[in-house]
């Protein structure tokens, strides 16, 4: 039984999401894509300099971690600024 509710529920789900995206202007797409980008490049960045903090110690981890989170934050504040 559990598994048919959860295939139900993921049914709808689908149809529901395809129902959205069919009504969705094609500008609307385009600046979902083009924030979902934004985000995903800062994040991109952020990581890798989490991973350069990881392999230093001290002032200099401190400083790549801060740095991390502003890249992030400020990638976030653009894609939200973009997308409509």
């Amino acid at each position: 039984m559990k598994k048919y509710v959860s295939r139900a529920a993921m049914i709808a789900l689908a149809s529901a999401t395809l129902g959205l995206a069919a009504c969705n202007d094609p500008k609307d797409d385009a600046g979902e894509q083009q924030a979902e980008a934004i985000e995903n490049s800062a994040e991109a960045t952020a990581d890798a300099l989490e991973a350069k903090a990881d392999a230093t110690t001290g002032a200099a981890e401190e400083a790549l971690e801060d740095k991390a989170d502003k890249v992030e934050e400020t990638g976030e504040k653009k894609a939200e600024a973009v997308e409509p």
